[in-house]
């Protein structure tokens, strides 16, 4: 009996349209990891890019529980002495929202050059306009 092996004709790839304003940080972002990597779909192969694109809107309105906002500490190191800048949550979510949910997924992604691959299919906007129109975002609601 030979083993089936799935090619790229064999994946629908989606782009799915993920609201993020007023859901948890760590679940959104587990949510969207495994869209990215294609765990639900039946043809995944762990050696290759068969995951989704998301497209995530409203990043400003995240949050997290408990005093996580206050002690969340997100580090910088320019490589310099002397050059580590850190930055709480409250902090960042007001310069940079988008950098919130992009560290919390790639985290949660392989660390080798698939999952640098699958980080480029992740587009995070701070507002509820967005420029992929084209690619007809379908929504999902997480729960």
């Amino acid at each position: 009996m030979k083993t089936y092996i799935a090619s790229e004709k064999d994946w629908a790839q989606k782009t799915y349209l993920v609201d993020a304003s007023g859901k948890t940080l760590g679940r959104l972002a587990t949510r969207v990891a495994s869209l990215l990597i294609g765990k639900g779909k039946p043809s995944l192969m762990t050696d290759k890019l068969c995951g989704d694109q998301v497209v995530v809107i409203n990043a400003k309105g995240i949050h997290v529980t408990g005093r996580k906002s206050k002690q969340k500490i997100y580090k910088h190191y320019s490589g310099y002495p002397g050059g580590l800048k850190t930055y709480n949550f409250e902090t960042l979510i007001e310069k940079k929202p988008e950098e919130v949910i992009l560290r919390a997924v790639s985290r949660m992604l392989p660390k080798n050059k698939l999952g640098s691959e699958m980080l480029k299919r992740l587009r995070v906007y701070a507002g509820s306009e967005h420029q992929q129109q084209a690619q007809k975002p379908e929504p999902i609601e997480l729960s």
